[in-house]
């Protein structure tokens, strides 16, 4: 079993040798590249699956009790200091190698059907393997440098796939805004690096805590400059796994491919900062103010998803609010120190939130027959409706995947979302019921999605809805003209030149079905592998028996200590607590039953009632709004005004100058005319003027 451990370092490699290659056929020989496109998908998924298959490999090593590996050579040093680069595999890397290549590798299968008519099908299979490399590589990293290397990766890729399509403007604009709003996040995280670096001299995991600590205790650094640079590191898991304040990227990253949205924005890439703050453990969690903002940030980030998840009409966007709420249970779950709930809830989610966001794809698929490669239209659930009856298995996996979610028993959800509001209630009542509250939004906003979706009438070919659709799409988009063109200049942006359309399929309209259609067994299959995860992954962590915590324990804690905790398991208290979350869980399905199924409940005459929270939430807590109108807007006038002193000042000294400078020699040349005795005469002068001054003072 050891062979196996010298050769983890192919993990990350395997996919990037695949990204490598396609890309450099790309570069070289394009078409060919381009005509052998299923050559080159069959490729880069084996190598993803030879990742996947050490990855598995790996994990049943240290379930069997395998000590953790490391691995390091020296990369730089200077003096004293030490830099080594290298991989580890513990139970913490294992479990996320698994989860990223499983994911992955079942997100390429359905790639080539969803894909399949896009001219783009070879380099977006490339940017697919290149991300999945990065993510691996960030996973097995030893230290805090290495992490932030390919943290740095992640963020590329992401920003590469985000905007795919990038002949489409909001495909450009949603990459620029996850960049940039990913830079800001990433700066704190790098200012934590170097700070923590200063004051304990190391990069690695567990030195640093235990270090920082030891300074702290004898006084020599301040609890003020350990909270700082605690939370600055913390700021990068903010921006990564789309946390309060820095969510607003995500949602806007739906302009993506959905295998996309389903790899990246569901199970790996924002999962990467709840994996950083696991893996800074041993620094948060002798730093109880930081772990307090840790796990109230988590909180209200969860909150804040899920009521803006109520009122969204676009099935991908619906899903990206419900996957910030989701990572908010998990931020908050490290934050109150649960720090094995809050990892069994990322695996969990990893699993049925990928498949949603893949049916989610399958239903666009099966819409772009009906009404045309038209995202304003195949993505917005007020044309869905019925599709169980034509999609019965993108209907049922996405049902199985609204119970996962939900947190109804058995399905996976319920014990790891369970385990969560366990340990919150322990650590604060206020953050459980915070917790409570949003599992029952969850359920509402979940069977919403289901019912409008999937049940009653299909609604696709009704020319009123459809209608008002482009018309409130063709607003949005005149407006955004409108706002954009003075940044540009005038008339440089005309009407018709944004466009709703998408046509990553065909250069036609697509119209050709009056129904819509099941997808391809390409695009099937991986569903229905990923459903039974979202079923069965929970039961490794039921609370009678819990194998994932014995597995996944705190740094700081002995499996011995984990299983005496688990003998003081309290079965009046689980049926409490469990009673109390499905319970919410369950009328919030009835209230989404009786509003979008049974129609008994009117949704627009409640929207009116309370009117501001229905605008509040419609508008997203106004954050774009006012991100918008503080940075956008702020910035653009700064730079007006920097551009005006630039041109009146500094221009205008430069220019002084150079006046000044003609004038003078101009008038100096008429001075210089090679005659010694008009030079004498000159010096006469200046004589006669002196005697003249001095003498008259």
């Amino acid at each position: 079993m050891e062979v196996i451990y010298q050769y983890a370092w192919l993990i990350p490699v395997l996919p990037l040798l695949g990204a490598m290659l396609v890309g450099l056929g790309l570069i070289s020989l394009n078409q060919v590249t381009n005509r052998l496109r299923r050559l080159n998908a069959v490729v880069i998924i084996s190598l993803m699956g030879a990742a996947m298959g050490l990855s598995l490999a790996l994990l049943w090593s240290q379930i069997q009790g395998h000590p953790t590996y490391i691995r390091t050579l020296e990369w730089a040093a200077a003096g004293n200091f030490h830099l080594s680069m290298g991989y580890t595999i513990d139970h913490l890397t294992a479990l996320m190698l698994v989860i990223v290549t499983t994911v992955a590798f079942l997100v390429m299968v359905y790639t080539d059907g969803y894909m399949a008519h896009d001219p783009g099908y070879v380099r977006f299979y490339a940017y697919l393997s290149l991300f999945g490399s990065s993510m691996l590589g960030l996973v097995v990293s030893p230290n805090l440098v290495q992490v932030y290397i390919f943290w740095e990766l992640v963020g590329m890729c992401s920003y590469l796939l985000v905007g795919f399509w990038y002949d489409r403007k909001s495909a450009a604009d949603a990459a620029q805004k996850a960049f940039v709003t990913n830079r800001v996040g990433d700066f704190g995280l790098l200012l934590g690096i170097i700070g923590l670096f200063w004051a304990t001299g190391s990069f690695d995991f567990g030195v640093m805590g235990d270090r920082l600590t030891q300074l702290v205790e004898s006084g020599s650094v301040s609890n003020f400059l350990a909270i700082l640079l605690a939370i600055l590191v913390f700021l990068g898991p903010v921006a990564k796994s789309a946390q309060f304040p820095l969510h607003v990227w995500l949602p806007d990253a739906m302009e993506g491919p959905t295998p996309i949205s389903a790899l990246i924005h569901a199970a790996t890439m924002v999962a990467a900062g709840v994996f950083l703050i696991a893996r800074m453990y041993p620094v948060f969690e002798h730093i109880p103010a930081a772990m307090n903002v840790i796990a109230f940030t988590g909180a209200f980030t969860a909150f804040l998803g899920a009521t803006i998840a109520i009122t969204q009409n676009d099935i991908k966007k619906g899903l990206a609010y419900s996957t910030i709420s989701q990572l908010g249970y998990m931020v908050m779950a490290m934050g109150i120190g649960s720090y094995s709930a809050g990892l069994f809830h990322l695996m969990t989610h990893a699993y049925f939130k990928a498949m949603l966001f893949l049916d989610s794809g399958s239903v666009i698929h099966g819409m772009e027959g009906v009404v045309g490669h038209d995202p304003a239209l195949a993505q917005d659930m007020r044309l869905m409706g019925g599709l169980r009856k034509y999609m019965p298995v993108t209907g049922t996996t996405f049902l199985i995947g609204c119970l996962a979610i939900s947190g109804i028993p058995p399905f996976a959800g319920f014990w790891s979302k369970d385990e969560i509001l366990g340990a919150a209630f322990e650590a604060n009542p206020l953050l459980w019921l915070v917790g409570w509250l949003t599992a029952g939004i969850t359920a509402f906003y979940m069977f919403r999605m289901y019912f409008l979706t999937f049940e009653g009438k299909f609604r696709g070919t009704d020319e009123t809805i459809k209608e008002k659709l482009k018309k409130a799409a063709t607003i949005v988009l005149e407006s955004e003209s409108e706002e954009l063109a003075p940044a540009f200049g005038p008339g440089a942006m005309k009407h018709g030149e944004l466009s709703a359309t998408d046509d990553h399929h065909d250069s036609h309209d697509g119209h050709h079905s009056d129904t819509p259609h099941e997808s391809p067994w390409t695009m099937t299959l991986p569903l229905a592998l990923l459903a039974v995860p979202s079923i069965l992954i929970g039961l490794t962590g039921t609370p009678y028996a819990n194998y994932f915590e014995e597995f996944i324990f705190p740094p700081s804690e002995t499996l011995t200590e984990v299983i005496e905790k688990a003998a003081e398991f309290n079965p009046t208290e689980f049926y409490v607590m469990a009673g109390a979350s499905v319970g919410i869980s369950l009328i919030g399905i009835t209230l989404a039953s009786l509003m979008y199924l049974q129609k008994k409940i009117d949704p627009a005459a409640i929207a009116a009632k309370i009117k501001p929270l229905y605008e509040l939430s419609l508008n997203k807590w106004y954050f774009d709004d006012i991100y918008h109108r503080v940075f956008v807007l702020g910035l653009r006038r700064l730079a007006r005004q920097v551009m005006e002193v630039d041109f009146r000042v500094v221009d205008g000294a430069v220019n002084l100058t150079g006046f000044f400078t003609l004038v003078s020699g101009e008038g100096l040349k008429y001075l210089e005319n090679g005659r010694a005795q008009f030079y004498a005469l000159i010096v006469f002068g200046a004589v006669l003027g002196l005697v003249i001054v001095f003498g008259v003072t």
